[in-house]
């Protein structure tokens, strides 16, 4: 157990295995979980204000992308399962309509196996150096195109591309127009994420 995750196993698991664990939690459990890099990490509840900023985006993400049709956006209740062998579970995520039409199909029941465009994660306290560090690898490695880090510290936005099967360094929006090359329509006003 470290300050920057309330649980890691030290034991390492599979996919299968992972589910398995999950099944067998209490339903009074109200942590998540997650498998990387083969171990379980557990992340407490989110204080705030990471459910205000994450409802928000996942409005103003939702919205763009239906009314574009362009594919779906889902919650921080969402598991997928990368070819990596990680399960993971970011804070929003965005599949466009080719890549859900390609497959697999998602089953009732199951994580989704197909890999996300865009996936947002919120540093919280518990959260921060696994999103900047590991969670970003993950998503390099498994061809995520546009991974977004939310920081509501310094009331920020950071944008990483895919290039080459690498992300940059990334560009930070702190106020005015964020902007997406997976949706490159889409203009999203930092400062509503964080305006109470």
């Amino acid at each position: 157990m470290t300050a920057h995750t309330a649980f890691r196993s030290e034991e390492t698991f599979t996919q299968g295995e992972f589910r398995r664990w999950l099944d067998e939690r209490p339903r009074s459990d109200i942590n998540h979980y997650e498998l990387l890099n083969g171990r379980i990490a557990m992340t407490p509840p989110a204080t705030w204000p990471h459910g205000s900023i994450g409802s928000r985006l996942n409005h103003i993400l939702n919205d763009h992308v239906g009314k574009n049709d362009l594919g779906i956006v889902l919650d921080s209740s969402t598991g997928y399962e990368l070819p990596s062998g990680d399960t993971i579970e970011p804070d929003v995520s965005y599949i466009s309509a080719n890549r859900l039409a390609a497959g697999p199909t998602p089953q009732t029941g199951q994580f989704i196996r197909i890999v996300p465009n865009l996936v947002v994660e919120i540093l919280s306290p518990s959260t921060t150096k696994r999103d900047q560090t590991e969670k970003k690898d993950i998503y390099e490695r498994n061809g995520v195109d546009e991974y977004w880090i939310v920081d509501p510290r310094s009331k920020a936005v950071t944008v990483f591309h895919l290039r080459e099967q690498a992300y940059g360094n990334g560009q930070m929006f702190r106020g005015g127009i964020a902007r997406s090359r997976v949706l490159p329509k889409l203009r999203l006003a930092v400062e509503k994420l964080f305006t109470v």
